[in-house]
């Protein structure tokens, strides 16, 4: 029988993210982006399994995307984040953001260019905040 001891990541953060929005509308704004981006990267994730593309460049549909949603601080490499295990759900002005993952640079980065005000914490440290799993 062999032991392996080394250091691994079990992903397990119970990461909150949770973005105010003045306004409802622009928290339906930056849900349909998020969406939108979600649905792209699963496309370019197919084409990837068929034909070998660069991870460091944007499809032609993700540029496309981003280019008409005027959302320019995103960079390829962020956009792996959006493949990741994510609950997103919106309430009146409010998005959140649940997660096991500590790695969310590109949700933020949606968040922030829309408007929010963003609150970001582990619900293990605060779990009466009715947030996290």
């Amino acid at each position: 029988m062999k032991i392996w001891n080394g250091y691994g990541s079990e992903h397990s953060m119970n990461l909150v993210m949770i973005g105010q929005f003045k306004e409802a509308a622009d928290a339906e704004e930056a849900t349909k982006l998020i969406d939108q981006i979600i649905q792209q990267m699963r496309i370019d994730e197919e084409k990837k399994r068929d034909h070998e593309t660069s991870q460091d460049r944007f499809s032609d549909g993700m540029l496309e995307l981003l280019g008409t949603s005027k959302m320019y601080s995103l960079n390829p490499s962020d956009l792996e984040q959006f493949l990741y295990d994510v609950r997103v759900d919106i309430k009146n002005n409010k998005i959140s953001i649940t997660t096991d993952e500590i790695d969310v640079m590109a949700f933020l980065k949606v968040l922030l260019d829309k408007g929010a005000r963003v609150e970001v914490y582990s619900a293990h440290d605060y779990p009466d905040t009715g947030y996290g799993r």
